[in-house]
């Protein structure tokens, strides 16, 4: 046996150790130089970890989840065990023929007898019928619901209401001379049937990097949450025509460019929103880049792509790095280059957005600005009560290095721009 061992190596830029997030592999397994072996995870990116070697994997030293320091030994692999398959070696199996399938006649089966039902009684002198309801029983929708919750078929059920009516005495009734009324009391239908599984899930990977960082950003930062409503009446007009002159040659615009313009032209005015805190050396650094995170939501979880130098970018160019961002996010392309470095961050949960909001701020920055859902609400304009399209915006500030007059500030001028939304097209 010529056993090889391969150990986690220095993926760069300084990192000591990452998280093991899924093996490939297992023990046994005859693999091919070159093949994937794990996959892992430093701060944001997931890396994988390829096989310098062939041969049959004899070991797995580490586990899903576990915390691996660079130059520890991951997996141990016989090399003198590597199974190479000449391409004239190979040879295709055909599937058995299958017989052919004659389709069965299914046996005639004999006709049921309709069993006569007993005639009605002549209705009573106070204008109730009494007897065993046809194939069409008369009963109110209430009385059909608890006949099907305690399994009780009303063409069985005799009637007592007026003109042959099934009440629920009626259904109570046949169900309890049935035997059937215990299992309606208990529902078991199973829409009420207690539930006892419970199931425990081990939070690695991307999960969590994103519970480290909630805890992070809540551990280290006073956030205070500033919201104001905004009409984008206009500024839905203009995107609208937009849409219609430039779509297909420029692309469509959504709410996020319009937004993300006016902040960067807010910053100008409030650079302390554009920062980052050095919690140990009490250090405020403020940009005058704007290197814009947008939260994304992926099917792993949550992550912030960034779109670096915001401030040089149009509508449409603003709209195309959106695209790019999140797409390589969504489909786990982004790097750890592309995951990093934000100084400022965006959060939209569109359609989704809700009412209000208290964003969590994305540590070490700042400031963190989120919007929620547009609706049409009545609103008082020039005195007149009209229709408006309405959107509160939901940001929150770190409290040691922004005060509540900054923030209304910076918030009150993204308002303002985007209320007179062809500012934003000088």
């Amino acid at each position: 046996m010529t056993l090889q061992t391969i150990k986690m190596p220095d993926i760069g830029e300084g990192i000591a150790e990452v998280e093991l997030v899924a093996w490939h592999v297992k023990v046994g397994d005859v693999i091919a130089e070159d093949q994937i072996l794990a996959d892992v995870m430093t701060d944001k990116a997931t890396v994988e970890i390829p096989s310098h070697v062939a041969g049959t994997v004899v070991s797995l030293n580490a586990m899903v989840g576990q915390v691996v320091a660079v130059g520890t030994e991951i997996i141990h692999i016989n090399s003198a065990a590597a199974i190479v398959i000449p391409a004239q070696a190979a040879t295709i199996i055909e599937a058995p023929t299958q017989p052919e399938q004659v389709p069965e006649v299914p046996e005639k089966q004999p006709e049921r007898s309709a069993s006569p039902l007993p005639a009605a009684p002549a209705p009573a002198v106070s204008g109730s019928g009494v007897g065993l309801c046809s194939s069409h029983p008369i009963a109110a929708p209430a009385v059909r619901r608890l006949a099907w919750e305690c399994g009780v078929d009303l063409s069985q059920v005799l009637a007592t209401g007026p003109a042959g009516r099934i009440t629920q005495a009626d259904v109570q009734d046949y169900a309890t001379k049935h035997s059937t009324f215990d299992s309606c009391l208990r529902n078991e239908d199973g829409r009420y049937k207690a539930m006892e599984a419970q199931e425990t899930i081990q939070v690695i990977g991307l999960r969590r990097k994103i519970a480290q960082k909630m805890q992070e950003a809540k551990r280290h930062i006073p956030h205070f949450t500033y919201v104001e409503e905004i009409d984008v009446t206009e500024l839905e007009e203009l995107r609208s025509r937009l849409n219609a002159q430039y779509g297909a040659s420029r692309g469509r615009l959504t709410l996020l460019p319009f937004l993300m313009r006016a902040m960067v032209l807010a910053v100008r005015d409030h650079p302390e929103v554009n920062a980052r805190y050095d919690d140990d050396a009490n250090q405020l650094t403020r940009f005058s880049a704007v290197h814009l995170g947008i939260a994304t939501q992926t099917s792993g979880g949550l992550m912030v792509p960034v779109i670096r130098h915001a401030e040089t970018l149009d509508l449409w160019g603003s709209a195309a790095a959106v695209l790019r961002v999140s797409e390589a996010a969504r489909s786990g392309r982004a790097t750890r280059e592309d995951l990093s470095g934000s100084t400022l961050t965006l959060t939209s949960l569109g359609a989704l957005g809700g009412i209000v909001s208290t964003p969590v701020i994305n540590y070490p920055e700042v400031a963190i600005v989120g919007t929620n859902r547009i609706v049409e609400r009545p609103m008082i304009k020039s005195g007149l009560v009209t229709v408006r399209k309405m959107m509160n915006l939901s940001s929150s500030f770190d409290h040691r290095v922004v005060d509540g007059m900054q923030a209304a500030e910076f918030i009150q001028q993204i308002r303002g721009t985007l209320e007179c939304p062809g500012t934003l097209l000088v």
